[in-house]
């Protein structure tokens, strides 16, 4: 039987609603240790490579528990798309996958919940979100519109376009940056971003 006192190396995410394996790994705790503390109660399997302590403080945000937990087991993976704007509020859709960005080089086989986009720059516009206490890579207001463009129909773009220059404060949007995106990602929107704004 492991000693206790290699669960304890794991205390830094201790308050973590989870956490994954390659977090566990730079703690030095391996996947067979966590296999061996999920079979003894210890912590709970959240799906391939997401754990939590048994006694882990819950979810904050039930609708997207399995949004985080889908973007944690995939490397470099980045919430875009329709899950992107169901998080910024910019559709009434709900999302019937987890949508994915990962390098357009990259190879992963996703579960039938989880809708993998492969795309050429994952930096431009990649930002840190806060979800139900867990820090998860998302594209920008701006790029997931820019993006609504390219990988979504017509329709779904243009309502969050609209949606999002409704919006005031911190989540107003800036339509330079969106022109700037655009023109990087060679997306022509003007046009709709002219038959919205005037």
């Amino acid at each position: 039987m492991r000693p206790k006192t290699i669960l304890k190396q794991l205390n830094p995410l201790l308050k973590a609603p989870s956490f994954t394996s390659r977090e566990a790994a730079n703690f030095g705790v391996n996947t067979s240790v966590l296999g061996h503390y999920v079979e003894h109660g210890d912590l709970e399997r959240i799906s391939r490579g997401v754990y939590r302590f048994a006694d882990a403080p819950a979810f904050k945000d039930f609708r997207f528990e399995d949004l985080a937990s889908a973007v944690q087991t995939v490397k470099d993976g980045v919430i875009c798309l329709t899950s992107a704007l169901a998080l910024y509020d910019l559709t009434e859709e709900i999302p019937r996958q987890h949508w994915i960005a990962i390098r357009n080089t990259t190879r992963h086989r996703a579960p039938s919940s989880t809708k993998v986009v492969r795309m050429r720059n994952l930096s431009l516009g990649k930002t840190i979100i806060e979800v139900g206490g867990l820090s998860l890579p998302i594209f920008d207001r701006e790029r997931t519109i820019v993006d609504s463009f390219r990988y979504l129909s017509i329709e779904i773009a243009l309502k969050a376009l609209k949606i999002a220059l409704t919006k005031r404060g911190p989540e107003k949007i800036n339509l330079e940056k969106i022109r700037k995106y655009a023109k990087a990602l060679r997306v022509d929107i003007q046009p709709y971003i002219l038959a919205v704004t005037t």
